[in-house]
């Protein structure tokens, strides 16, 4: 839980920031770089080895251009490792606090982040929310997984200070409608497409007492025409938000929509080619990120998989944050359950994601209305059979999937098996 002061302290100079000027920006960015390569270099195993095998010292890192000298940085690299080889040896890894992606890509990860990280986190991701119009006190609700549940602190609660109330989206929609109904919020937010299917919900029951003023979607992206229906159902303007668990949020929509402020003061945003060249403006490429906060578990040059654009427009809302273009990123399949129910993929990603531990890879894919399918790469030292029962257990609880109406098959396998496209879908539907 980050420390309520310092997040206050964060976003002042962060909202501060977003007015600096092109040169004001370039040296604080620059400072921050130098400043997280040379703590990586000195206190982190994977990162000096990587560096020294790549020829490079903190001594030849004198600007941003030299960003593109260091290496660049797979997930799968990360995931090999010993977290205590990826972690600064001035911090304790049981003092942490853990975060794990929610594994669209069908492989959890865990990272690891110190109370200033969280509380720098929090604040980056308020300053957006404030820019597209939320106030202090605006009664806040979000649709989103239960291990967000304490990331408003005590105190904010009790002053009512951008307190956000969550609703578990493993909820049925139903109950999502009744919480979101009672809480009546001024400001809704939570994935994307949990809420397009609380928006198609309200309009199929002609819900009038739902009234956000604004509506922000993260984690996952939806088309434009399921933005606007969201927008149309609501009467409120819905901002999309970019980014990924292991650096939090790093690009965002404000009024004028016409790209993503990327948080440069944050995080460092590359557009790559295959073989690692960055591009320049207007030319699609893989994201890079390079965090410019996280001194616990350091990320530089980490390729996360996204695919975005540069832009060299200027947004006329005056923010000196540049702007990128996001072209696609994690799309998943909604999946239908008997009844007429609707479930988001990341209520399942989500669930899954808690037994990274012992899972290497899955992949889960709807073959009938009633039939999941989970395919499960386990670690070695893994019961198959020990870990079906939790699993399967674990997703009834959560989900409410009663067995005599959905059936889930777990199958594991040596091979992940693809999707009829090919790619590695974690959640797919063939209904």
């Amino acid at each position: 839980m980050p420390n309520f002061p310092k997040l206050l302290w964060y976003l002042y100079n962060s909202l501060n920031r977003l007015h600096w000027d092109g040169q004001r920006l370039e040296k604080f960015q620059t400072k921050r770089f130098k400043s997280v390569v040379k703590h990586a270099y000195d206190s982190v195993p994977f990162y000096h080895e990587r560096f020294t095998q790549a020829g490079i010292s903190p001594n030849d890192i004198k600007s941003l251009s030299d960003l593109s000298k260091l290496p660049l940085i797979k997930k799968e690299e990360l995931r090999r490792e010993d977290p205590r080889r990826l972690i600064s040896s001035n911090y304790e890894l049981s003092r942490l606090k853990v975060r794990r992606t929610s594994g669209s890509s069908g492989k959890p990860f865990q990272i690891y982040i110190d109370s200033s990280e969280d509380a720098w986190r929090k604040a980056i991701y308020m300053r957006a929310n404030i820019s597209c119009g939320q106030k202090m006190k605006d009664r806040w609700v979000a649709l989103t997984a239960p291990h967000h549940f304490s990331d408003t602190t005590k105190i904010q609660r009790k002053l009512g200070i951008f307190a956000e109330k969550c609703i578990s989206v493993f909820e049925s929609v139903d109950e999502q409608v009744r919480q979101v109904e009672d809480a009546r919020p001024n400001v809704l937010d939570g994935y994307s497409s949990s809420l397009l299917l609380l928006a198609k919900e309200v309009e199929q029951r002609k819900i009038e007492t739902i009234t956000p003023r604004i509506i922000f979607g993260t984690a996952e992206l939806i088309d434009s025409l399921s933005m606007k229906y969201v927008e149309n159902t609501f009467n409120a303007p819905f901002y999309d938000q970019f980014g990924c668990s292991e650096v939090d949020r790093t690009a965002w929509q404000c009024p004028e929509k016409v790209g993503y402020h990327m948080d440069i003061d944050s995080v460092i945003t590359q557009f790559v080619d295959e073989d690692g060249n960055e591009l320049s403006k207007g030319e699609k490429g893989e994201v890079v990120y390079t965090s410019l906060f996280n001194y616990a578990m350091p990320l530089i040059r980490y390729a996360v998989g996204d695919v975005g654009v540069p832009s060299d427009e200027e947004c006329p809302c005056g923010r000196s944050l540049p702007l990128m273009k996001v072209v696609e990123g994690r799309k998943d399949s909604l999946l239908h359950l008997p009844g007429g129910r609707l479930l988001s993929p990341r209520a399942i990603t989500n669930a899954v994601a808690e037994f990274i531990d012992k899972i290497v890879q899955y992949r889960v894919v709807q073959k009938k209305i009633d039939l999941l399918n989970i395919y499960i790469q386990k670690k070695n030292d893994v019961d198959e059979r020990e870990l079906q029962t939790e699993l399967v257990r674990h997703l009834n609880g959560l989900l409410s999937l009663n067995k005599q109406y959905v059936s889930i098959n777990v199958e594991f396998v040596k091979e992940m098996p693809k999707s009829k496209t090919g790619k590695l879908m974690a959640v797919s539907s063939e209904v």
